[in-house]
């Protein structure tokens, strides 16, 4: 845990989500400021930023991540289909430097 870093202070649970999902490796709650219907943020407790921070184990770790979105997407509403997207860095719209999935659906996504 980084203690300046929002995503690991509501990891923790100092600060308050709408968490939908919880485990000893991951957190998947509502964003604050949706952009679709359904807009969920899958975060790994493990503190890194960037895809090149990636270690064997970390590697496996974001595949654990996406076994989990694919696992719950029913019960999560995106049953018809869902947009992953990892921003990196601030000129990709990377605002919070703690590594995140966006899980958007729930509506027809168009392509911009």
């Amino acid at each position: 845990m980084t203690d300046n870093c929002i995503f690991c202070k509501i990891a923790a649970g100092e600060i308050p989500s709408q968490k939908v999902y919880e485990d000893e490796e991951t957190v998947v709650f509502r964003d604050i400021e949706p952009k679709a219907k359904i807009h969920l943020l899958c975060v790994p407790k493990d503190h890194f930023a960037y895809l090149s921070e990636l270690t064997e184990v970390r590697a496996r770790l974001l595949g654990r991540l996406m076994q989990k979105i694919a696992e719950h997407k029913d019960e999560w509403g995106l049953s018809q289909g869902y947009r992953l997207v990892i921003n990196q860095g601030e000129n990709a719209g990377q605002t919070v430097n703690h590594l995140h999935i966006h899980v958007l659906g729930g509506e027809t996504l168009e392509w911009e």
